[in-house]
């Protein structure tokens, strides 16, 4: 009997390749087919596949989190519908609990990587052989021999992680990168706009006032002319920061050396701001 294994991406596909290898060994009569074409890629619907979704008895749609609602899946499945009885095909939930399914697949009997879902799953298929199945209690052993080797296998996928999902890790650590840095940068024009929100007015009124003041020796007026280039270079450099990081985001891009750079030199900056900042407040402390 053919057996249909329906997949779309990385981890889908491993799967497949999987119950294709250990499906005969528990069933004998079982003849699998895993397309070897890449769908995700954008590969066409070629007539071999046709033909083995005409000539299929029974079909596995191998369901993960990163195909759910991927558009390949979801026309195999309906393709193989309409080709056979909906008993005869059954999406294997991978990864995922069943609550979590929705759309089209709902329509049929699924079955979830647990040892007796999956022994239901192989009484099915031994009906749907005929006379080529095996008896019941014979099946039942052969299956307990060979329950081992499939939690092994996919076990081991379901611990790796896909290509796909790294590619959504990376984007959304680079996202949440980005909004902390744009939080950051519109922090810190809240502050050069209105400082005393995070410096009391005398504290301006000293760099500002008392700079001329005659008792200040030349290393004091050093460290307040310090204070204002810093003061200005930080307004400065804020909004480079604030424009890079907008631009980054409105580009979609991924963050690489040049941002983090920038951003090395902004945090180097700050930190020079706030060493000066606590010199000067020492200045004040002594004078006043």
């Amino acid at each position: 009997m053919k057996v249909f294994l329906s997949w779309s991406g990385h981890k889908s596909h491993q799967v497949a390749l999987v119950f294709r290898d250990w499906l005969p060994s528990v069933i004998q009569s079982i003849n699998p087919y895993v397309s070897s074409e890449d769908i995700d890629k954008g590969a066409r619907w070629s007539t071999d596949i046709a033909k083995e979704l005409e000539d299929s008895t029974f079909g596995i749609l191998c369901v993960t989190k990163e195909n759910l609602e991927a558009p390949w899946l979801l026309f195999e499945a309906g393709a193989l519908s309409k080709m056979m009885d909906k008993s005869s095909v059954c999406p294997f939930i991978f990864d995922l609990k069943r609550a979590e399914v929705k759309g089209p697949i709902l329509q049929f009997q699924s079955t979830i990587f647990e040892k007796e879902d999956v022994k239901k799953l192989l009484m099915t298929l031994n009906k749907s052989c005929g006379e080529a199945g095996l008896k019941e209690e014979l099946l039942s052993k052969t299956f307990e021999v060979w329950w081992p080797n499939l939690e092994e296998s996919l076990t081991s996928i379901k611990s790796e992680r896909s290509e796909e999902e790294k590619d959504i890790s990376d984007k959304n650590l680079n996202n949440e990168i980005l909004e902390e840095i744009l939080e950051l940068s519109r922090t810190n024009q809240k502050i050069l706009r209105s400082p005393e929100i995070l410096l009391p007015p005398e504290y301006f009124d000293f760099i500002v006032k008392e700079k001329l003041d005659k008792d200040l020796s030349e290393r004091e007026r050093e460290l307040l002319s310090e204070q204002r280039h810093l003061l200005m270079e930080v307004r400065h450099r804020t909004m480079m920061m604030h424009e890079m990081v907008s631009s980054y985001r409105i580009e979609k891009r991924v963050l690489d050396d040049e941002f983090y750079e920038e951003f090395r030199r902004y945090i180097d900056l700050l930190q020079r701001h706030q060493m000066s900042v606590d010199k000067t407040y020492k200045i004040m402390n002594r004078k006043y």
